[in-house]
């Protein structure tokens, strides 16, 4: 996730200090993740360097001053420019789940434990999504079916692999 990206996105609505925008973002996208003081602070020191952001005005307080910032123009094509870029598409061909296998083959190793073991933990992580997703909001709900629907393409590799594991064996001995 690009988090310069997200922090201008959430200034499109009006200007707001770092405190209100890490606060937003973790409402909205950092549910698993918040952001940290500093990462907000250091990102809109950045974005205000590169013109996307400008202080919009500097409150005095019992702390250190509070800034708030206002997305620019170019804040706003940067965003719209980010939006209409397509994500790549993640390829899993350096898979740890696939060395691993391959490793347990190499070093004569029980591979299908290793897999059998691998499943159970899918499938726990599986559960406690669903049960996250039964009780969350629609944002919530959105963002546990795209993870269950990795998890889900995940054990039917498992599977295939599993099905497979002689025939690895033999290749990989070569």
């Amino acid at each position: 996730m690009s988090i310069g990206h997200t922090l201008l996105g959430l200034l499109e609505s009006g200007p707001r200090h770092g405190y209100d925008l890490k606060r937003a973002f973790d409402e909205k996208f950092g549910h698993d993740r918040p952001l940290h003081y500093g990462q907000v602070y250091s990102t809109m020191s950045r974005l205000l360097k590169n013109g996307l952001v400008e202080v919009d005005g500097i409150e005095a307080g019992g702390g250190p001053e509070r800034k708030r910032y206002a997305i620019t123009e170019a804040g706003i094509t940067d965003v719209e420019r980010w939006l209409a870029t397509p994500e790549r598409p993640e390829l899993y061909l350096q898979s740890t789940l696939y060395t691993k296998v391959v490793l347990a083959l190499l070093t004569h190793r029980d591979a299908a434990d290793l897999l059998d073991t691998q499943r159970s933990e899918h499938l726990r992580t599986m559960r406690a999504l669903t049960d996250r997703k039964r009780k969350g909001d629609l944002a919530d709900q959105l963002i546990c079916d795209h993870a269950l629907f990795h998890l889900e393409a995940d054990l039917r590799w498992l599977e295939l692999t599993a099905a497979r594991l002689d025939k690895l064996r033999e290749a990989v001995a070569r």
